[in-house]
């Protein structure tokens, strides 16, 4: 059938499997936009308050789902105001299809209005991009977009498509859901090697991240821990892979990661690391890192194998299939003075638990949990909040920790949370900080315009706590631009957008919020006071090491 590039576009998509799309429209994409509209009854579109919030909600979709996000954006200003999102998703291996306007193809070059050479702006962020020269091309690019995204190592791809393109007309052949390239498993060779390794260990430890979920081999995992009887560990990207309440599972590892699962790490005498990074907040110093270890690293990236520590055995394939080849290869080998170990470490942990009264960080998380269903999303910004709900978050569901890694996105939370909300079909819940939220709050006019149930918890501490926590630690308590106190009334601010919202400072006081905000129909907002000196804890200082984690402080 002869069909309009934009009905092309938009047809591919819902040929593609998608349902939901988040974006902003402008005069180089009102063709596609008039095609959503022909087709609203196949493709829901929602209109966010801004671009960079329509990134971040086809990024949490993406990541509760497992399926292609996708966004749409006009060309210039749209366009550029993606990027933030985009590289969000590219740090942290997010599928992801952007399609932008541009101005028409006889136009390119000539500076015309809101044009920009978006996909060389985006080339170190994107796994691919495509600019559609012909309409002939568009279908199949799609096409090929949505398989690299969600192929290999996930990640998001950029598609732009001039304004002719999009009116310009050509055959449109209908064609199956692409498949993404068949995942292999890594070298025969290479999975005996690790067999020796593994099976001559004393005291083995399985670090496991995103690459984890991604591949879906939380039952390979737990099949490994249990042949070789070893506590797990993952990284922040890995959290929600298996239930918090595993008895194998230490939680996260790094600079504020759990006490026993990072001295674990520390004291193993072989790490078995899957579908994860060994970034800087992982290792500290990684000439002091894991000195007593032998690492075997398996990730389907070769280039993450070797980037930043030297992994003894590096296997490069898809963590399922690899692991599903490992395990026959593996003796079955109790190993009980290294879990006598473990079980002291988390002792040694319980002993540095935050157990005051009143409402601090940690028990503001846990009153949270008291709340959470088995497939509620938690989304989060970056800070302090970040990290106290990291430590204290109890999952039971895979894809339900949403968080910016790589990144460190503030500002991603409220867009992520509402496109957890849509890739859930449920309540979502944001955890952030008054600094983070302060940048992207527009999008509370996006949840009441839809009524998203989702509840936000604002740490409001006055000030940028992560920010603080450094200064005071490293810089003399120079606490230079870290002061916020903005006079911002959040729950005014929330009825302002048409929202429900309270201001706390007890525990019961949130525990009471948290039950009206759960049973709201729409977003409800609770300003939650702490103290500007709380400290996320345990923390490696600046180029240390596990031998110099810091787990308790006075400050003066």
């Amino acid at each position: 059938m002869m069909l309009s590039g934009s009905d092309i576009l938009v047809k591919t998509l819902i040929e593609q499997g998608c349902d939901t799309v988040f974006g902003y429209p402008g005069g180089q994409i009102l063709n596609v936009y008039d095609s959503l509209y022909t087709h609203q009854d196949k493709i829901n579109h929602v209109l966010t308050a801004h671009e960079q919030g329509a990134a971040h909600a086809a990024d949490g979709y993406a990541r509760t789902t497992g399926k292609v996000g996708v966004v749409i954006s006009t060309s210039g200003p749209g366009a550029t105001n993606l990027v933030t999102g985009i590289a969000t998703a590219y740090l942290d291996s997010i599928p992801l299809v952007a399609i932008c306007g541009n101005v028409p193809t006889t136009q390119i070059g000539s500076d015309s209005f809101q044009e920009i050479d978006i996909t060389g702006v985006t080339l170190p962020i994107t796994k691919h991009n495509y600019f559609v020269s012909s309409v002939e091309q568009l279908a199949d690019t799609i096409r090929d977009a949505f398989r690299l995204a969600k192929s290999g190592r996930p990640g998001p791809v950029l598609i732009d498509v001039p304004k002719d393109i999009q009116i310009a007309r050509c055959e449109y052949f209908p064609e199956e859901p692409a498949t993404m390239d068949a995942p292999c498993a890594a070298k025969d060779i290479r999975i005996e090697e690790a067999a020796e390794y593994i099976n001559s260990a004393e005291r083995p430890y399985v670090y496991f991240g995103g690459g984890l979920i991604s591949a879906a081999a939380q039952d390979e995992l737990l099949d490994l821990a249990e042949r070789i009887d070893a506590p797990l560990g993952c990284s922040l990207m890995g959290l929600s892979a298996i239930p918090t309440a595993h008895p194998r599972f230490l939680g996260m590892q790094g600079m504020h990661g759990h006490y026993a699962s990072s001295m674990a790490m520390h004291n193993a005498d072989l790490i078995i690391a899957l579908g994860v990074r060994f970034n800087d907040r992982v290792t500290g110093n990684r000439a002091r890192f894991a000195t007593k270890a032998k690492i075997i690293h398996i990730d389907t990236d070769g280039s993450e194998l070797g980037k930043t520590v030297n992994a003894t055995c590096r296997l490069r394939g898809d963590v399922k299939l690899t692991l599903q080849k490992l395990l026959p290869m593996l003796k079955e080998n109790a190993k009980p003075q290294w879990m006598e170990m473990i079980a002291a470490f988390r002792k040694e942990e319980n002993e540095y638990l935050d157990d005051r009264k009143g409402l601090t960080p940690r028990s503001a998380v846990l009153a949270v949990n008291r709340y959470l269903g088995e497939n509620t999303a938690v989304c989060t910004d970056v800070g302090q909040h970040q990290m106290w709900s990291a430590q204290n978050l109890v999952f039971r569901t895979p894809r339900r920790f949403v968080s910016s890694g790589g990144l460190g996105t503030m500002g991603f939370g409220l867009g992520a949370a509402i496109g957890a909300a849509y890739g859930t079909g449920e309540r979502s819940v944001l955890i952030t900080g008054d600094g983070s939220f302060g940048m992207c709050l527009n999008e509370l006019a996006t949840a009441v315009s839809y009524n998203i149930p989702i509840v936000v918890v604002i740490m409001n501490n006055g000030v940028l706590g992560m920010v603080r926590q450094w200064q005071t630690l490293f810089y003399d308590k120079h606490y230079s631009n870290s002061i916020l106190d903005r006079k911002t009334d959040f729950p005014a601010l929330a009825r302002a957008f048409g929202a429900d919202g309270e201001a706390v400072s007890t525990p019961d006081e949130l525990d009471k919020a948290l039950e009206r905000a759960f049973s709201a129909n729409g977003p409800y907002v609770i300003d939650c006071r702490i103290d500007k000196d709380e400290f996320v804890l345990p923390m490696l200082p600046p180029g240390g090491s596990m031998d110099d984690i810091i787990v308790k402080l006075e400050v003066e």
